[in-house]
């Protein structure tokens, strides 16, 4: 993507008399190392007649001597250049191997060609100090360069200085400010006294406006800018000369355009030479723009192409509706972390550390902007072969009437907050939401870890190996151990409440009841998923499959009444109503007799249980009317409120309803995937994109990656566009 610069740069004094000029030195030509291409270049001398001539100094910088056989009353150069702004990175090189690790000497042959560039000055008490602090053991070359470079910069605070020449070290260090060309020289001394070949370097630097401003350091010019720049350059055995830029603290790029590379700043000066002695008025103008800039991720279209695509929009929106097309358009854009793509979980992985996290930021700053009053929900997502668990998946949900399912997002929690939440804790919020739904509080049953498969399991292990400290080759089982062991065996985990909706009277109520288990007492399913996820389901009373009640789910076809709104819910979550929950009457249930089967029993179930960050976690049971989840999510809200406990929902999800709008966040390999919900017009497509796009930003993510040469390479996600 090709981005072509045109830099001016005029210098220009005006004499209050006619004066002799001796020859001059013009240093300002790009020299021969610049990584940035130079598509033209063109050098202006006024007045005439003079005589120009180019020549190379020693260090094969380009001069222009300039002479003038008469008198003169103003002297102006003028430097125009076309540049093309390809991306260098800085550390595309190797060393050799000798070379790798700090302190090196260089090669005999070498050493004596570097003779100039390790000249060091006679280091005052300010710089010997400084090269004290500098730790001298055995480290790689390249980060060692790297925070010394960092270390002169936090050293020294830039100033603008206009003074011709450049401060001493001694003078630079004392006043703790400097000039570029300063911190250059400063950072010349010091590598020379470490024993590396140093050069002073002046040049051009070009500093162009980004696109977009970053979340995290400079926000870089608000402008394109450009000016006289000076840096160091070190050399390294294998790499060649490597520019280091004292007054940002980084490594030179393709801003950096090398003029002139010297031991001594006085033969890099970009004009030198004499004259006779008058009065002098200096004028100097820099600028640089652009000349050809192609399209690129951050930067794809002009404001006027953007206004006449949204135009398009609103006109395909009105073919659409004079032809009766009800399309509806939704997608699966995807993305990755702004800052670290080179993590396995931003490249192959479809897990990885800071992945749900990010998710997490992305769901809450969405909600707040797609679906005011919608609730958050983590469940299972997909399970792959290869992989032992099933991925995450956090959803949205909102009414599509616009009435709250959450009034308090305050009380919903992600995996970036934290809390103190205890197994009695979450015993107490399950005793607390019982009563809500008017249920008996007596039915809530402890849920354990089954101490006999993790007794046998101990057992198992090798007699010098602690069980919290297992040394097993599966990270997810050695981690499980740890957990389990690390809690305790006789401790619960969590409580489980039997809980179903049933119709009683022409009325839906909540309804629960005993479980019984043979050992008296309930053991999860071995393994870390979710309480919900471990119930011994199987252990409960048996039933023969014709004589068990079964929930139909309702006919997606059949014509729907409208939700009643939050307030009625919250009402029939402590009052009762034909809407929501009635007075419980108890269900009678006996003692399981072996061989009769029991088509009462209550076979699904919530569940409360404090785990990741002390959070309250509550598992859903399955449901069948969206109604029902809408009722059971106000319930728990109250129940959070009442408790002073914020939550996390997981579980099974609603129903599906049209009444319900989704959108959900999920990972896949190296990304994360926003399955958004449809649109029907333009108009709302651009307003969900323009809002993901930018809220995703805000956290860190973005939609492009790039190789270390600064090629732009896809993120590998779908970014699937949904048509329906």
């Amino acid at each position: 993507m090709p981005l072509h610069v045109a830099l001016t740069h005029k210098t220009s004094y005006q004499y209050d008399r006619l004066v002799a000029l001796g020859p001059q030195t013009i240093r300002l030509r790009p020299a021969p190392q610049t990584r940035t291409p130079i598509l033209s270049y063109d050098l202006k001398i006024a007045p005439q007649p003079h005589f120009l001539n180019w020549q190379q100094d020693p260090q094969g910088n380009h001069l222009a001597r300039v002479v003038f056989p008469e008198k003169v009353d103003r002297f102006e150069v003028t430097v125009d250049l076309v540049a093309d702004m390809v991306t260098v990175n800085p550390f595309d090189f190797f060393l050799e191997p000798e070379a790798e690790t700090y302190p090196f000497t260089y090669d005999p042959v070498l050493d004596q060609e570097l003779a100039p560039f390790r000249r060091a000055e006679p280091a005052g008490p300010r710089l010997s100090a400084l090269l004290a602090d500098i730790p001298r053991a055995e480290q790689r070359t390249v980060d060692m360069l790297v925070g010394l470079n960092q270390a002169v910069q936090h050293k020294v605070a830039y100033i603008v200085r206009l003074e011709p020449g450049v401060f001493t070290p001694e003078q630079t260090l004392e006043g703790a400010t400097g000039s570029c060309r300063d911190s250059a020289w400063l950072l010349v001394q010091v590598l020379r006294h470490l024993g590396f070949a140093a050069r002073f370097v002046s040049g051009y630097l070009i500093q162009l406006a980004p696109d977009v401003k970053p979340l995290e350091g400079p926000p870089g010019p608000e402008a394109d800018f450009t000016d006289l720049h000076a840096w160091a350059e070190v050399y390294l055995p294998g790499a060649g000369w490597v520019g280091l830029d004292a007054t940002s603290g980084l490594l030179c790029g393709e801003g950096h355009i090398p003029l002139a590379a010297s031991p001594d700043p006085i033969s890099a000066a970009p004009i030198s030479g004499l004259m006779e002695k008058a009065e002098v008025e200096f004028g100097f103008h820099m600028e640089v723009r652009r000349i050809k800039e192609t399209p690129r991720t951050t930067k794809p279209y002009t404001e006027a192409q953007w206004q006449a695509i949204l135009a398009q929009g609103h006109q395909v929106d009105r073919a659409l509706a004079r032809g009766d097309v009800r399309l509806t358009m939704g997608g699966e854009p995807t993305f990755i972390s702004a800052t670290d793509m080179d993590a396995p979980e931003w490249n192959t992985a479809a897990l990885g550390p800071t992945k749900r996290a990010y998710a997490g930021r992305l769901l809450r700053r969405l909600m707040t902007r797609w679906a005011p009053g919608a609730v958050a929900q983590h469940s299972m997502g997909k399970h792959y072969p290869g992989e032992q668990l099933p991925r995450w998946a956090l959803h949205c949900h909102w009414r599509a009437d616009g009435e709250p399912v959450w009034n308090d997002p305050a009380l919903l929690a992600f995996d970036d907050d934290r809390d103190s939440a205890t197994a009695q804790d979450a015993a107490s919020f399950a005793h607390a939401l019982a009563q809500r739904l008017q249920v008996d509080p007596g039915l809530v049953i402890p849920a354990y870890e089954d101490v006999h498969y993790y007794l046998w399991k101990e057992h198992r292990l090798p007699a010098n190996v602690l069980a919290e400290d297992a040394k097993l080759g599966d990270p997810l089982e050695r981690a499980r151990l740890a957990r389990v062991f690390g809690q305790g065996l006789h401790n619960a985990v969590g409580s489980v409440l039997p809980l179903r909706r049933v119709i009683d009277a022409g009325a839906r109520r909540w309804q629960s009841g005993k479980w019984f288990f043979k050992a008296g007492t309930m053991f999860l399913i071995p393994g870390d998923s979710p309480v919900g996820l471990r119930l011994p389901l199987e252990s409960l009373p048996w039933v023969d499959p014709e004589q068990a009640e079964y929930e139909v789910e309702p006919d997606p076809f059949a014509p729907k009444a409208e939700f009643p709104p939050r307030r009625a819910l919250r009402t029939a979550a402590t009052l009762g109503d034909a809407h929501g929950i009635e007075n419980f009457r108890p269900v009678a249930q006996e003692l399981p007799v072996i061989g009769k089967g029991d088509p009462h029993v209550v076979r699904t179930a919530l569940a409360v249980e404090a785990r990741d960050n002390g959070l309250l976690h509550v598992f859903l049971p399955p449901l069948y009317a969206a109604a029902d989840w809408l009722a059971l999510i106000a319930a728990i809200e109250e129940t959070a409120a009442e408790r002073g406990r914020k939550v996390v929902l997981e579980g099974y999800l609603p129903p599906d309803d049209e009444r319900v709008l989704h959108f959900s966040v999920t990972p896949d390999p190296g990304v994360i995937e926003v399955n958004v919900h449809p649109v029907t017009s333009w108009a709302d497509q651009v307003r969900l994109s323009e809002a993901l796009y930018e809220e995703a930003w805000q956290i860190g993510l973005a939609t492009e990656k790039f190789n270390l040469d600064g090629r732009h390479v896809g993120t590998g996600g779908g970014n699937h566009v949904v048509m329906g």
